[in-house]
């Protein structure tokens, strides 16, 4: 995996990764150098080997990578999204004795993954997708994500009579300019919490001046913490105009938190509109606002969402459920060439 510092998909590949481990398989990962994610596998139980995966002339990652596969001889490889994918292919021998597994957590491009034995999304959609782009139906695979169990946790102490929590990359894909928006339109007493940081942190703080609702936000930063985060909040929002999946709907869920979200992909597959959580369309800052303020107005039904949020996430997103999906597919593709 050659992903970056933080993000959905790395952490459940770490997750992923240790759970295997746990559950009594043998794990070799191998990552983009990350000395801060080498220790978490290390805690986990694992060796992880540390590679460059750097650009196009990157001559040493794929034959160091080609010599730890060698010498730990697995039984399966999974590349985990485009990067680790493209050295994939050069490390391991040809003709190829091992089945090789791409994992995607979005729609990306599957130049990448030409070649490879199975190809694995995180949602239906993504499954739907990789069908309709001519891969073989038999070799598509819909596994889902599992996230923290978030339950007890202490809460953080988080600003606002009704306490609103947002968390992610502050990119333009995660919509936060529309959660400011409507924000301006709910009640005073309505503060903002916003975790993450990336390339639109100052374009949003210019934004919440803009709007007048600089004193009703609070820009966090990247936090490890998300368990007290949502612990400590009322609502949790997703506004994303782009989500494959949405994992932090998925820990809002395990928190028993109510989520209110954006309709795309991920959150549209994930929630049961009215029953799990509500979805609004994208970029509707008004209809965002209006769902709100019907939950902070009707606690009962806020508390509803959460118990069945967090019932979905004990069904289908926990670890054990997530865990024993993995390795059923696991050890069956194992079969294929042995």
């Amino acid at each position: 995996m050659a992903g970056a510092p933080m993000g959905g998909a790395e952490g459940f590949y770490e997750r992923l990764s240790i759970a295997l481990h746990k559950a009594g398989d043998e794990v070799l990962p191998v990552i983009r150098r990350d000395e801060d994610r080498a220790l978490r596998l290390v805690v986990g139980g694992l060796v992880p080997v540390q590679l460059g995966f750097r650009g196009p002339f990157d001559l040493l990652t794929a034959p160091r990578l080609r010599r730890a596969l060698e010498g730990f001889a697995p039984d399966v490889a999974i590349a985990w999204m485009n990067r680790a994918a493209r050295f994939a292919v050069r490390a391991l021998p040809k003709p190829r004795r091992v089945p090789l597994v791409g994992r995607l957590g979005g729609y990306y491009d599957l130049k990448y993954y030409r070649g490879f034995d199975h190809l694995v999304g995180n949602t239906q959609g993504i499954r739907d997708w990789l069908i309709a782009e001519g891969w073989p139906a038999d070799r598509a695979h819909k596994l889902p994500n599992f996230v923290e169990d978030f339950s007890g946790q202490p809460p953080a102490t988080l600003a606002g009579t009704t306490r609103l929590l947002a968390m992610g990359r502050l990119h333009r894909n995660k919509g936060f300019d529309t959660l400011l928006h409507a924000l301006r339109d709910l009640p005073q007493g309505a503060h903002l919490s916003l975790a993450g940081d990336g390339p639109e942190h100052q374009a949003l703080q210019r934004l919440a001046q803009q709007l007048g609702v600089a004193d009703r936000v609070t820009f966090l930063g990247w936090r490890q913490d998300r368990g007290a985060l949502l612990a400590g909040c009322d609502i949790f929002l997703c506004p994303s105009r782009h989500e494959p999946l949405g994992n932090v709907v998925l820990e809002a869920f395990s928190a028993g938190r109510p989520v209110i979200a954006a309709a795309s992909h991920g959150p549209r597959e994930v929630i049961r509109d009215g029953e799990t959580g509500l979805l609004v369309p994208i970029e509707d800052a008004p209809a965002l606002a209006a769902a709100a303020a019907a939950l902070i107005a009707d606690p009962q039904r806020a508390a509803e969402l959460a118990r069945q949020g967090r019932a979905e996430f004990e069904t289908t997103h926990a670890e054990a459920p997530v865990v024993a999906q993995w390795r059923g597919f696991l050890h069956r593709i194992a079969k294929e060439r042995a």
